[in-house]
C-alpha cells in the first residue's frame, strides 16, 4: 500500500483518543502532506545529522518529538529572521523532498503517555510505574548514589547532575521528563509529599532546585536528578516505532537517536 504524509498523520491521530488537531504544535514543519512516503524516521529532534541520516535510510519524512526550528511553535521567523542557521537547515530539508511532522502534545496525551512508556522500558521501571498517575515509581528501597549510578549504567553517562545526600534512602520517584518547567515541579513535589526523589529532563535551579533546598533543611528530605531533556524524553521515540508498525506494516520505519548535548571535559 502506498501512503502519503497525510495518510501517516491520520492514522497517528486516529489512534489518539480525544487527539487535538487545533491549537497544537502537532503540524507539518516541511514538505507536503500529498507527498507518498518512501520511511519514516521517528527522533527525538530533527538535527542536521538525522536529516542526513533520513536521506541515506531512503526515508522522506521524520516525525520529531520536539521543534525543528528551535521555537515551540516553530514560528522562529518572527524573532530570527533571515538566520542563516534555519536558512541551511530548511534547504537541506527541501534538497532531500523531505517532510517533517512533530508528535508532541498528542503523544503525550496518549495513554499510556507514549513518552513515559518509552522511558519506564528503558529504564526496566514498568513494574514500579503507578497506575492512576504514570509519573510516579515506587521500588525496593535504594540510596541515592544506587539511583545515580544505576541511571549513569543505563544511559553511558560519565557523570550526572544531583542535589541530595549519596546516602539518601529513596523508595518514592517522581519522573518529569523533558521541560516541564520549575513551576510544575515545585507544584508535583508539593502535591507528591511522600515523593524521596525526582528525576526529570530540564529544571529551573532558582525554583525547583531551591524548593529541595529548603524543604530539606525544614526536615523533609528530597533529591533531585538531571538528566537533561534529550535522555528524559527520546527512548519515547523510540517506542513509537514498535507502536506504529503494526499500523502500518508494509512501511519501513527507523528510530534513529540523539547524542545528548553536553559533553565533559
Amino acid at each position: 500500500m502506498n501512503y502519503t504524509v497525510q495518510n501517516i498523520v491520520d492514522i497517528i491521530m486516529d489512534a489518539v483518543p480525544q487527539g487535538i488537531r487545533q491549537d497544537t504544535v502537532d503540524t507539518i514543519k516541511c514538505g507536503d502532506v500529498n507527498m507518498q512516503v518512501s520511511g519514516i524516521v521517528s527522533t527525538f529532534t530533527a538535527t542536521m545529522d538525522v536529516i542526513r541520516k533520513t536521506e541515506s535510510l531512503g526515508a522522506n519524512f521524520i516525525i520529531t518529538h520536539e521543534p525543528t526550528y528551535y521555537d515551540h511553535r516553530d514560528e522562529v521567523e518572527k524573532w530570527l529572521k533571515d538566520d542563516p542557521v534555519v536558512s541551511r537547515k530548511r534547504k537541506l530539508l527541501v534538497k532531500n523532498n523531505i517532510a517533517v511532522w512533530r508528535f508532541h502534545d498528542n503523544w503525550h496525551r496518549y495513554n499510556p503517555d507514549g513518552i513515559l512508556t518509552g522511558m519506564a522500558h528503558k529504564l526496566g521501571w514498568e513494574e514500579y510505574q503507578g497506575a492512576v498517575n504514570q509519573q510516579l515509581f515506587v521500588q525496593d528501597q535504594i540510596t541515592l548514589k544506587q539511583l545515580a549510578e544505576e541511571l549513569k549504567k543505563t544511559f553511558g553517562l560519565k557523570t550526572i547532575r544531583v542535589i541530595g545526600r549519596p546516602e539518601h534512602k529513596i523508595k518514592q520517584i517522581g519522573l518529569t521528563v523533558g521541560a516541564y518547567g520549575g513551576e510544575y515541579q515545585v507544584k508535583f513535589l508539593s502535591k507528591h509529599s511522600d515523593v524521596d526523589t525526582l528525576v526529570c529532563g530540564e529544571t529551573v535551579e532558582w525554583q525547583t532546585g531551591e524548593y529541595i533546598r529548603d524543604a530539606t533543611l525544614q526536615g523533609r528530605e528530597i533529591s533531585l536528578i538531571i538528566l537533561g531533556h534529550v535522555l528524559s524524553e527520546q527512548e519515547g521515540m523510540n517506542y513509537l516505532v514498535e507502536w506504529l508498525k503494526p499500523k502500518v506494516p508494509d512501511l519501513p520505519i527507523h528510530y534513529v537517536a540523539v547524542p545528548d548535548l553536553f559533553t565533559f571535559l
